[in-house]
């Protein structure tokens, strides 16, 4: 499909989206958005496209990433929330990194309790990183495991907190890469009421072996709504690359599709 047509398509799609929320739990379930390690199955799929990378600052690339949450109660204090990231990456004009494909799959557990206090949440756990990529060019090859932590505060209409974590490789193949790499996502979000809420936030990464950062800076939009009994949101935004490797992209949009599942 056209690039051109793609963000046509985008942008069109988010009025539609917005106009159907109408439920009057859609507040409730945009705070718990907000929140990583709600204790509410969902299943985020969050469509970047990224522009003006490569070697000639011409190369587009998308990556979609697939991010169902998953909360299981082991007691009647704490959860344990899977968070899972699987990564589908197409790349034109990056020369010998073009392509389609899997990336390397994220997979965080954070073990946190089940109620907050004064809206003050955490979670702490391991990270994982599984070598699922189809090709060298979209992942490492590499087994990966770290340190993961969580903390956010939710007062009012506001959410302010950040992720973070660390992962090593540990086993893979002797001619690949070593990994140790530093993600840090701080965020922010405000809700404007009936499901609708703002968004800022970074997410940067930092490699150890190769010494750069890559720092993207998010602003976005998202709408919680129904479709007859099934509740979704959508979310549009804009990035900005303020940190990049020479050949990383400059701007990017990004689109957010998410199915929600919330307790009963």
């Amino acid at each position: 499909m056209n690039r051109g047509l793609l963000l046509a398509l985008m942008a069109a799609s988010a009025p539609i989206a917005i106009a159907t929320a109408s439920e009057q739990d859609a507040e409730e379930l945009s705070k718990q958005l907000q929140n990583p390690v709600a204790s509410m199955i969902s299943v985020p799929i969050q469509s970047n496209f990224q522009f003006r990378g490569g070697p000639d600052r011409d190369g587009f690339s998308s990556t979609s990433n697939i991010q169902p949450v998953i909360p299981v109660s082991l007691n009647q204090d704490w959860n344990l929330i899977v968070r899972t990231i699987l990564p589908v990456i197409h790349r034109e004009s990056y020369g010998p990194a073009d392509g389609v494909g899997l990336g390397d799959t994220t997979q965080s557990f954070f073990f946190t309790p089940k109620t907050p206090k004064n809206g003050f949440v955490w979670g702490i756990g391991p990270a994982f990183m599984w070598p699922t990529a189809t090709s060298d060019r979209f992942g490492s090859g590499k087994w990966g495991a770290g340190p993961t932590a969580l903390m956010l505060v939710q007062d009012g209409a506001w959410t302010v907190g950040g992720l973070a974590n660390h992962i090593w490789s540990y086993a893979g193949p002797e001619g690949r890469k070593d990994v140790s790499a530093t993600f840090l996502q701080p965020f922010l979000s405000y809700s404007l009421g009936q499901g609708l809420s703002l968004s800022l936030n970074t997410e940067a990464s930092y490699d150890w072996i190769a010494r750069q950062w890559t720092v993207p800076i998010n602003v976005g939009v998202g709408q919680v709504f129904k479709l007859g009994n099934q509740a979704m949101s959508a979310g549009l935004g804009f990035q900005y690359y303020a940190v990049r490797p020479t050949e990383g992209p400059r701007w990017g949009v990004r689109a957010t599709l998410t199915f929600l599942l919330p307790e009963k």
